[in-house]
C-alpha cells in the first residue's frame, strides 16, 4: 500500500508506473473518493459536535423550549446518519482501491511487456554437453524409483507427486544444506504457521489481487500460504521495532500451496508446476533507506546464487522488466537454472524489494534515532524450492548409465554417497 499523500503528489508518476507494469487501476476514482471523503468527514464531525452541544442544553432549558431543541437534535441526528452512511460507503470503496494501487518500479528497471523482455545480467556455469542422449527428470526419476506421479495423482489429483526413497532423501539434503548455509550467513530460522489469517495475506499483498491462487479455508477466514514470506513478513506486524534491532534477517523452511489458477495446460508434465512443495524463504526487514535496501537485495540474491553454485548448477540472473513485476515490487531479479529437458533456463528463484508497500499494510514500523516512527522496508528471496530444483539437479548431473552424480556439498547429508543408482 502507498501513502495517500504520496499518491496525491505523484499522480502522473503513478499513472506511468501502472502503465509500465501493465496493471489496470482507476486512479481517477481513488482521487475522486479521497477529495469527497475529507469534506464529508468534516461535515459529520461538525454535526456531531453541534448535536452534542444542543443535547447538553436540553436539560437546562425551559420546558417550552425543550421540544423544539429535541426536534432540532433529531433532525441533526437524521442528517448525520445519512452522511455517515455515505461516508462509510465511500470509505469502504476507497480502502479497497488503496489495496489495488500498484507501486511504481525503480527507475532503472527495464520497461517491457512480459517475461520475454526480462534482461539477462549474468551467467554462471556452462550447460553440460552430453556424449549420450540425455533423459528428462521424469524418465530418470521413474527409472531410479524416486519419483511417483501416478500415485501422487491418485492421492491428491493433478499436479501432485510422491518422492520416494533416494528422491525424498535428495530433497531433504538440498533443503538441509540450504538451511545450514543461511544460518551460517546470519539468518534466524523460524518455524512458522502455513495456515494464516486473511489479514496476513492482505498485509503482504497476496490478497486481494492474488486471491484466486490461494487455497482458502472460508469457514475460518484462513488461507494456506504459497510462500513462507507471508508468515515471516507478518511476524512483526502491528509492532514498532527499535532501530537498533534492524535489519531483521529471518528464514523459514515450510510447505507451500498454490492452486496455479490460470495455468491450465501449462507445464503439466513433471515437477515444474505443482500444487504443494517445500521452500526455504529468506526475508529481510530493514529501515526506510533505499541504499540499504539495495544492499540487502544483493545479499539475498547472493545467498541463492551460493546455493546453486554449491549444487554445481548452471544458471543465469535476469532483471525482471516492468510488465513482469507484481503490484508491490519495486524491483525483482529472477534466477533461472538450466534445465536440459526444456532446452532453456527456467525460473527457480525470485528476489524482490518492496520498500514500504508491505510494511505499510502490516503497520510494521520502527522508531528511528530521532524518536520518529517510520515504516520499514521489506525484501524477500527464495533460497531454494523443491521439487522444482530437482529438475536441473537430476538432469544436469545424469550419467550415461542413468545414475545421478551427487554434488560434494550434499554428500554429508547422504551418508557420503557420490551418486544415486537404481537398486
Amino acid at each position: 500500500m502507498l501513502d495517500i499523500k504520496f499518491i496525491r503528489e505523484h499522480t502522473e508518476a503513478l499513472r506511468r508506473g501502472a502503465a509500465d507494469k501493465r496493471i489496470k487501476f482507476d486512479l481517477d476514482r481513488l482521487l475522486e473518493l479521497d477529495s469527497a471523503i475529507r469534506p464529508l468527514q468534516i461535515q459529520v464531525e461538525t454535526l456531531q459536535a453541534e448535536r452534542n452541544a444542543l443535547s447538553k442544553t436540553i436539560g437546562q432549558s425551559q420546558p417550552a423550549e425543550r421540544e423544539a431543541l429535541k426536534a432540532k437534535v433529531g433532525a441533526i441526528k437524521a442528517q448525520s446518519e445519512t452522511l455517515e452512511a455515505e461516508l462509510k460507503t465511500k470509505k469502504a470503496e476507497f480502502d479497497q482501491l488503496m489495496l489495488l494501487v500498484p507501486q511504481p518500479a525503480r527507475a532503472d528497471v527495464p520497461v517491457g511487456r512480459d517475461d520475454t523482455e526480462n534482461v539477462e545480467i549474468k551467467q554462471w556455469g556452462t550447460p553440460p554437453k552430453f556424449d549420450f542422449k540425455p533423459k528428462g527428470h521424469m524418465e530418470l526419476g521413474e527409472a531410479l524409483g524416486i519419483i511417483d506421479v501416478p500415485r501422487g495423482v491418485k492421492l491428491a489429483g493433478s499436479r501432485s507427486y510422491v518422492l520416494s526413497g533416494d528422491g525424498a532423501r535428495l530433497e531433504q539434503a538440498v533443503l538441509r544444506f540450504t538451511f545450514d548455509l543461511l544460518i551460517k550467513r546470519g539468518f534466524t530460522p523460524l518455524s512458522i504457521p502455513v495456515l494464516v489469517s486473511e489479514d496476513a495475506m492482505t498485509g503482504t499483498g497476496y490478497f486481494p489481487t492474488g486471491r484466486e491462487q490461494a487455497y482458502l479455508c472460508e469457514r475460518d477466514n484462513m488461507a494456506l500460504v504459497g510462500t513462507a514470506e507471508v508468515s515471516l513478513t507478518s511476524y512483526h506486524s502491528g509492532e514498532i521495532l527499535p532501530e537498533s534491532q534492524l535489519p531483521v534477517k529471518v528464514m523459514a523452511w515450510s510447505n507451500c500451496f498454490r492452486r496455479e489458477a490460470g495455468t491450465y495446460g501449462k507445464d503439466t508434465n513433471g515437477l515444474y508446476r505443482v500444487h504443494q512443495f517445500q521452500k526455504i524463504e529468506q526475508v529481510i526487514i530493514g529501515p526506510a533507506d533505499e541504499e540499504a535496501s539495495a544492499r540487502f537485495h544483493d545479499e539475498l540474491l547472493g545467498n541463492a546464487e551460493a546455493v546453486l553454485q554449491a549444487l554445481e548448477l548452471p544458471y543465469r540472473v535476469v532483471y525482471v522488466c516492468t510488465g513482469d513485476l507484481g503490484q508491490g515490487q519495486v524491483r525483482k531479479h529472477d534466477i533461472e537454472t538450466w534445465m536440459p529437458s526444456r532446452g532453456a533456463y527456467s525460473e527457480t528463484h525470485s528476489c524482490s524489494t518492496f520498500h514500504e508497500f508491505q510494511a505499510r499494510r502490516l503497520q510494521l514500523r520502527y522508531k528511528d534515532k530521532n524518536g520518529q516512527n517510520r515504516i520499514c522496508h521489506t525484501l524477500n528471496n527464495t533460497a531454494i524450492a523443491s521439487p522444482r530444483v530437482l529438475i536441473p539437479l537430476l538432469e544436469n548431473h545424469q550419467r550415461a548409465d542413468g545414475s545421478i552424480h551427487i554434488p560434494e556439498a550434499l554428500r554429508p547429508y547422504l551418508d557420503g554417497r557420490d551418486s544415486i543408482r537404481a537398486k
